[in-house]
């Protein structure tokens, strides 16, 4: 079959062709439609830096007025328990952890020793009390032998007097005159001597000015007997508060303890406070008695009211064991820490622990104090 010819006319039929279709005009926005999509661009090209602005100036204001830290930690006081008498532990009442009052019994020292201590000052004082006895009762306290004495001395003097008579009328010969006069310097010397030995047993039975109205050695014989009844009672340690215990490992039964060396930690009870470490750019605006809310990391959506009740007197470097060094050339600037102490307003519904992180808000601004 021959093809059509494009360009030739197409034969007539009976029936009448109809119209061509009019050739498609592409679709596109109306001339008012143009306008509304530009200016519906701007506007959100406008609106996201205008969002961003607004939400970063209300970040900016709710930081103003109040400066933060994670640099915080929760302190509590801790008592280092020591005996103060040495021995050998034979009793232990408490175990790691457990909660102790004050006075409770934490553990025991063997009190022999110490018994033995307190009989032995026990058996001084009956010894010094039966040295008084003796004392009261000897003769040179009574003056008798002062009292023969003196009588020796007028004998002498007596007989004296007879010899140089006698040697003045020629009857008495010299070595009894030097005789007479010994006698005499001798029975002088006996009553000085009798005089000394009733001073120095009234001076032991003397009472002192320290402890009036007692004798020295009794005295000094019940205050051993005070000092054995102490060390007795020491051999039972006892919490010197209410808390908890902690690191008492090195407590067993049988291990020789040293007086004074630590032994076991008790944790104070009602003692926690926060010490935060804050910039020391952050302290413009700080003052003791501003409210502060405490975030303790372990405990999450626990927050806690406190107020500030005191800001450190120096930075944490300048109260370290080796402090920092600036006097150098190569000296670079760092922004140092002041450890402030946040006390708690009220009673925390979990328990806290010594040396858990926290995050600490302190509100600077007087319009939002609590």
């Amino acid at each position: 079959m021959a093809e059509a010819d494009p360009l030739r006319p197409a034969p007539e039929t009976g029936e009448a062709s109809a119209p061509a279709p009019a050739p498609a005009t592409p679709a596109g926005p109306t001339p008012a439609a143009a306008p509304r999509g530009r200016w519906r661009r701007w506007a959100v090209m406008l609106a996201v830096p205008l969002v961003l602005m607004i939400a970063a100036l209300a970040y900016w204001h709710s930081l103003a007025g109040q400066v933060s830290t994670d640099n915080a930690y929760v302190k509590q006081d801790l008592v280092s328990v020591s005996a103060e008498v040495g021995g050998r532990i034979v009793e232990v009442a408490v175990a790691e952890g457990e909660d102790v009052a004050a006075g409770d019994l934490l553990f025991r020292i063997d009190p022999e020793p110490y018994r033995n201590q307190l009989a032995e000052a026990d058996a001084a004082i009956a010894a010094a009390e039966a040295n008084l006895v003796v004392l009261s009762n000897d003769a040179d306290l009574t003056g008798t032998e002062i009292s023969a004495a003196r009588k020796d001395v007028g004998f002498a003097e007596a007989r004296f007097e007879r010899v140089r008579a006698l040697r003045e009328k020629g009857f008495a010969t010299k070595a009894d005159y030097e005789a007479a006069e010994q006698a005499v310097l001798q029975a002088r010397e006996a009553v000085a001597r009798a005089q000394d030995r009733q001073r120095e047993a009234r001076a032991r039975l003397a009472t002192g000015s320290a402890v009036p109205g007692v004798n020295p050695q009794l005295a000094a014989a019940r205050a051993r007997r005070a000092s054995a009844e102490l060390a007795l009672r020491r051999t039972e340690v006892r919490a010197p508060a209410a808390g908890r215990i902690a690191e008492a490992d090195r407590l067993q039964v049988g291990q020789q303890v040293v007086p004074n060396l630590p032994v076991l930690t008790l944790v104070r009870a009602g003692s926690a406070y926060i010490e935060a470490n804050f910039k020391e750019t952050d302290l413009a605006d700080m003052a003791v008695g501003q409210p502060a809310e405490i975030r303790i990391d372990a405990y999450p959506g626990l927050v806690l009211k406190g107020r500030v009740a005191s800001i450190g007197a120096g930075t944490g470097a300048e109260f370290s064991v080796l402090p920092a060094q600036n006097a150098t050339g190569n000296w670079v600037k760092v922004t140092q820490r002041v450890p402030v102490r946040i006390a708690l307003e009220e009673q925390s519904p979990r328990r806290l622990i010594a040396g858990l992180s926290c995050e600490v808000t302190v509100f600077t601004d007087r319009r939002r104090r609590g």
